[in-house]
This record gives structure tokens, C-alpha cells and sequence, in this order.
């Protein structure tokens, strides 16, 4: 991999980024009456998007703004400005890892299908969205935030807009939490903000649609489990490559599992909740690949995973994998609303590199180099540690971007023990495991859903 190209500043970035933080704290102070100082800063964003197809609306919008009359319109025009230049910087940090590691995505931009939408619900929505962006984060009140209760239960009704109702439903619930507004000692402008807008554009008609799906038929060669957790929810989203039986060019996959959780199931157990729903998950702990036969996949390269269409195959090395198979697979491009740098997720190799260690950070050099490496993403579910991917001299990871540089995150490293190489998986324990740490968090988790289920028995019985 050319890691020198992950270091080297990217033209037009920084300037992109300072225009989406600028618009960020506006919408901390509320856009109902902007200060002058506040309706420069708007005209400075609108600058941003000058020369494109978006200057026009969203000049207007800010003027509008600027006068404190903007009307929904405007709004959702600001919003748009706000994706696009994201949107942007996604497409050149996406660029730079496709021309550090030699790799490419195909140009084809996913389309939904067309479905019917209630629009009134999606306009209440529009509207509770556009009432938050006047009132400001600091305005925040419990009165403000209740506005979107019965707007998440008329979405909720619809199968078809359950994206942006349980967005919607997350950012009250995330917002109300923070109530009042005046007395948050720090508001997280970037995260609100982009709830925020992607929320509003999800009301407009189309774009909740449902992505395109195509079926494929071939080997999976799982690389690695990302894991993502919550207090009352986990995902286990399973990066792959996929041979097609056709002999056609190999392409990296995505397939995910959720499910509700408990707050007190945490670690191992996790595995607990999701593994009954996918049997990819016993293939990965096992090291095996998996035959698929007319499994359904999205334009965007993630897999809708059904056990039926799908059969364990014979053993497979993520390792061998990702040395072999993985420098020549392609990519998807993501769709419009999901060209975020937050989403930047691409699985990469690495070997040869020499790490450091400062206080609690870790770093990879990679050809002279330095990769940060995101130790915090690594789950206390499964064997990989801190000290592990310390100890590594090769590196299975996610490259993703935050903070204003290029981070690795470890799926899995292979180290020496006892003069031994040894491969550790973040998600060994998928499948189950008789590690004395795994085990004992399996017995854990077990122990505390027996006594809620038992709590839940009493409750109805009562």
C-alpha cells in the first residue's frame, strides 16, 4: 500500500469542512433571528457551493435566512448544501485510499425504487425538523423535542419509511436527553447537525426509497467482523469478498445482522443475540467460506442476508484472503445520502510496518509512514486486544477517516507466540468458543437473560 498518499493533504478539504463547521454553529444558536455576525457566516457557506448546481437555491436560502424568513424550502436547500460538500469530501478522501491501495469502485451509482409515500407525514416531519433548526441546540426544551412523538409513531406505521422514522426517533430520544439545551456544557454540533440534515432530506419524496437489489451466486471469504453496540441495540456487520461462480471480478461485501439487546448483556455475550440469525457468524469463527446461491444484494454491495440461500463451505483464511484475493477486488459506490466521511470503511492489508506506542496511543509505519491505530472500534468480544494488534507484524482493518486523518481499525492481526505465528479475529467468538474469557461472558449473558426473561414472565403474569 502507498501510505505515503494518506498523509499527504488532500486540496480543497480543509476549506470544505470549515464551511460545514461554520453552518454547525449556526444551528447551535438557532436560525430564527441570525446576528449579523451570524448572517455573514451564512452567505460564507453559501460561497462554498458556488459554481454548482446548488448556488443559485442555496444562495437564496441563505439571504433568507439572513432576514430570519426562511421558509422550509430553505432549509431543506441549506441541508442539501451541507450533504454536498460532505459528500465531496468523502469522494476525495475515497479517491486517495483508492489510489493508495491500488484498488477501484465500480461507477455505478445506486438508484432506489420508486415507492409511494404518505407525503403528509413526511411534511409534519419536515416541519418538527425545520421548527429544531430555528429554535438552535441551546433552545432546546422538552416541549420542542415531545413535537416529534407523534410524527415517529405515524412513520413507524409505514414499513417504508422506517429509515427516516427510527432516525427521527433516535435524535428526539438523543435530544431529549440533553434537555434543557441552555445548560449543555458542550453541544456536538458536528454529530446534531448531521442527524439533522440527513433527517430532513430523508423526508423529501424518494429519497427513503428502497435500494435496487440483484441476486449473486458464489464463494464468501469473510475478512472480518465489525462490531457496533449500544445500550439497548448490537450489529454485527460482516466485511467480505465475494468470487462470483461466473468467474467474474471479485467484489467486497458487506452482510449485517442487529438485534435488540438488554444493557446488561455486554462483551461475549453479545454474540448470543445475533448468531441465531445469521449462520455466516458460526462460518467466521470457524474459518470458513460460505456458498451462496441467488443471495439478494443491494446496489451499494451489501448483502440481505437468508440462511436458506446460503452454505458452509470449506475452510478459508481471512489471511490468504486478504493477501490474495483482496488487492484485486472491487469496491461499490455508495449512494448519494450515504457519501459521508464517517462512512469511509474500507477493508485493507497490512504487513511490514513497525509499531509504536505513546501513553495510549498505537501507530503503524507503513513505509516510512505513520497509520494511527483506532484501538477503541476493538470489541471486548472477542480474543483481539490493544496489546495484541501491538505485538502484530500483519494487520487485517477497516482504513476510516476522523479527525482529520486516516485511522486503521483491526479486524485481525497475526503475531508470534512462543515462536509461533498466531492469527487473532475480533470475531473468533462469533460462532461460539471454549476461551475461558469468551465462555465466561457467554455464561454471563446467559445468566442475566434468564432473569429478565424470568422478571418479563412475572410482569405478564401479574
Amino acid at each position: 500500500m502507498h501510505a505515503d498518499l494518506l498523509t499527504e493533504p488532500v486540496p480543497g478539504l480543509d476549506e470544505a469542512l470549515a464551511a460545514v463547521d461554520g453552518f454547525d454553529a449556526l444551528l447551535t444558536d438557532g436560525l430564527l433571528r441570525p446576528r449579523p455576525a451570524q448572517a455573514g457566516d451564512l452567505i460564507a457557506f453559501a460561497d462554498a457551493v458556488a459554481g454548482t448546481p446548488l448556488a443559485a437555491r442555496v444562495g437564496e436560502a441563505a439571504e433568507k435566512t439572513a432576514a430570519g424568513a426562511a421558509g422550509e424550502e430553505h432549509f431543506v436547500a441549506l441541508a442539501a448544501a451541507r450533504t454536498a460538500l460532505l459528500g465531496s469530501v468523502h469522494d476525495a478522501l475515497a479517491e486517495r485510499v483508492h489510489a493508495a491501495t491500488g484498488r477501484t469502485t465500480t461507477d455505478d451509482v445506486p438508484r432506489p425504487v420508486p415507492a409511494g409515500e404518505p407525503v403528509n407525514v413526511l411534511a409534519a416531519a419536515r416541519s418538527w425538523l425545520c421548527d429544531l433548526a430555528r429554535t438552535g441546540w441551546r433552545g432546546l426544551d422538552h416541549e420542542i423535542v415531545s413535537g416529534a412523538a407523534p410524527v415517529v409513531s405515524a412513520l413507524l406505521s409505514d414499513p417504508s419509511l422506517r429509515r427516516p422514522a427510527v432516525l427521527l426517533d433516535g435524535l428526539a430520544t438523543e435530544l431529549a436527553a440533553c434537555c434543557p439545551g441552555a445548560a449543555l456544557e458542550r453541544v456536538p454540533e458536528r454529530r446534531w447537525a448531521d442527524l439533522w440534515s440527513r433527517a430532513l432530506l430523508l423526508t423529501l419524496p424518494g429519497a427513503a426509497d428502497v435500494p435496487t437489489t440483484d441476486t449473486v451466486t458464489g464463494r464468501l471469504l469473510p475478512l472480518g467482523v465489525d462490531l457496533h453496540e449500544h445500550a439497548t441495540a448490537v450489529q454485527a456487520q460482516v466485511h467480505a469478498v465475494l468470487e462470483p461462480a461466473d468467474g467474474g471480478t471479485a467484489r467486497l461485501v458487506r452482510a449485517s445482522v442487529s438485534a435488540p439487546k438488554p444493557d446488561t448483556v455486554v462483551g461475549a455475550g453479545l454474540w448470543q443475540l445475533l448468531r441465531p440469525h445469521m449462520s455466516l457468524l458460526a462460518a467466521v469463527g470457524e474459518g470458513r467460506a460460505m456458498d451462496l446461491n441467488g443471495m439478494p444484494i443491494t446496489a451499494e454491495g451489501d448483502l440481505i442476508w437468508d440462511d436458506a440461500l446460503a452454505r458452509a463451505g470449506e475452510p478459508a483464511d481471512p489471511f490468504v484472503t486478504a493477501r490474495v484475493v483482496l488487492p484485486t477486488a472491487v469496491g461499490t459506490a455508495p449512494a448519494p445520502l450515504d457519501r459521508h466521511p464517517a462512512r469511509i470503511a474500507i477493508p485493507v492489508f497490512l504487513e511490514g510496518y513497525v509499531v509504536s506506542r505513546e501513553g495510549d496511543g498505537l501507530t503503524f509505519t507503513v513505509a516510512g509512514r505513520p497509520l494511527a491505530v483506532d484501538t477503541d472500534r476493538i470489541p471486548a468480544a472477542g480474543p483481539l486486544t490493544p496489546e495484541n494488534a501491538a505485538a502484530s507484524g500483519a494487520c487485517i482493518g477497516l482504513l476510516r477517516w476522523d479527525a482529520g486523518e486516516f485511522h486503521v481499525q483491526p479486524l485481525a492481526v497475526e503475531t508470534t507466540v512462543r515462536k509461533k505465528s498466531l492469527a487473532i479475529h475480533a470475531g473468533s467468538w462469533a460462532g461460539g468458543t471454549t476461551d475461558k474469557a469468551g465462555a465466561k461472558g457467554e455464561k454471563a449473558a446467559t445468566d442475566a437473560v434468564a432473569v429478565l426473561r424470568e422478571r418479563a414472565g412475572r410482569l405478564l403474569r401479574a
